[in-house]
């Protein structure tokens, strides 16, 4: 069935409204909605060409709170196509409503609903329909969107743990960096005016910060403009595979950042891997939909060199440690996990492990990062005024 967009307004007066109808026409649509009291504005037929698939999309926390929802109204007993036009009707997000749309009508045209979730690759991850996939399968919809929505709300909160870690550091950073640029292209400048009429040699802090003033004078656009180039070079290059594999695996060996790289991905993989693994998920098809939650592609295709040796037979534990990709604690739990038949079990404690490490690591980094950034901005803040002081102290021999 057709599903069509309306704008409206309330025949009684009143703001207009948006949403969506299921008819079979949009003179079907407008005799619909006059019946509710509204006149039509403008309607159009939901577009659903590959072309409009590639531009629904959700971000990370619509997906979220799509999923949890979804997961209670299936809870509650709902069918899915009732649970979507709840979904539908309550929310405000227009992109949201129209993937809804667009899934609703995929699903009354037959396909299931993994199938639909799929034909979405841009609002969902490659791990969510196969995930959704096993719900279904099992019979456990529910039960499996109730897991899929505490993943994606841990992951979410990690990332939103992480940045504003660093939100304070950066401020700092920068706030202090527009100062310094400040006073070294105009107060500095206006000092050099005074200094130029003593015939006497400066400190020695002095020249130096007059030379770094007028060398940022003199060259900080074309600086700025060679930055600019450096950047757009760089995201060019990082299309490239081969180029791309070398900068993701030097961010793998940079110390602090590396670490935290490493673990961040290996987490998101694991508990990834443990959902899918405890739905019912062959291991070799829930290697492949873990492996895409990993944003680094050195560890990705260790992942994928992993599956390929559990393909031929060879232990999970084993497959992994062979990469040396990823933290000892999941190759142990793994392990354990296979000896015992609690695999899903070993792999999700093994996130939670790692996950717990990461705020830790990064709360004492980032305890320790913000003084050290005010720190190192405010000696280079007193190393300008004490140059600029300096002569001002001795500008009677000057005068002399």
């Amino acid at each position: 069935m057709p599903v069509f967009h309306y704008t409206a307004v309330p025949l009684a007066g009143g703001r207009s409204v948006k949403g969506t109808l299921d008819v079979e026409s949009a003179r079907q649509a407008r005799a619909t909605l006059k019946e509710r009291g509204l006149l039509v504005v403008e309607i159009e037929a939901q577009k659903s060409g590959t072309a409009e698939r590639s531009r629904l999309r959700l971000g990370s926390s619509l997906l979220t709170r799509f999923s949890r929802q979804l997961s209670a109204l299936l809870d509650a007993g709902l069918t899915v196509d009732e649970a979507l036009t709840v979904l539908a009707d309550q929310s405000d997000n227009e992109r949201e409503k129209r993937l809804i749309a667009v899934l609703r009508g995929d699903i009354a045209s037959g396909l299931s609903v993994s199938a639909a979730m799929a034909a979405l690759p841009r609002a969902f991850p490659s791990f969510y329909p196969t995930l959704v996939k096993a719900g279904e399968e099992s019979g456990h919809l529910a039960g499996v969107m109730q897991r899929l929505a505490a993943y994606l709300e841990e992951r979410a909160e990690l990332i939103s743990k992480v940045a504003l870690a660093f939100i304070y550091p950066a401020v700092v950073f920068v706030v202090s960096t527009l100062v310094i640029v400040g006073m070294l292209t105009w107060v500095v400048p206006q000092m050099v005016q005074v200094f130029q009429g003593a015939h006497q040699t400066l400190p020695l802090a002095t020249r130096l910060l007059l030379a770094i003033s007028a060398f940022v004078g003199d060259w900080g656009l074309g600086m700025l403009a060679l930055a600019v180039m450096a950047s757009v070079f760089f995201i060019v290059a990082m299309r490239g595979e081969a180029f791309r594999l070398r900068v993701h695996a030097l961010r793998l060996d940079l110390p602090v950042f590396g670490h935290f790289e490493r673990a961040a991905n290996t987490a998101r993989f694991s508990s990834t891997l443990a959902i899918l693994v405890g739905s019912g998920v062959p291991l070799l098809s829930a290697l492949s939909a873990a492996e895409g939650v990993m944003t680094n592609q050195v560890q990705r295709a260790a992942a994928n060199a992993a599956a390929a040796q559990v393909r031929e037979g060879m232990s999970l534990s084993r497959a992994l440690a062979m990469t040396r990709q990823f933290p000892p604690i999941l190759i142990h739990l793994t392990a354990s996990g296979e000896a015992t038949g609690r695999l899903d079990r070993m792999l999700e404690r093994a996130a939670q492990e790692l996950s717990r490490e990461l705020s830790r690591r990064i709360e004492a980094f980032t305890t320790l990062l913000g003084p050290a950034v005010v720190l190192l901005m405010g000696g280079v803040v007193l190393f300008i005024v004490l140059a600029i002081l300096l002569p001002v102290f001795e500008i009677n021999q000057f005068v002399k």
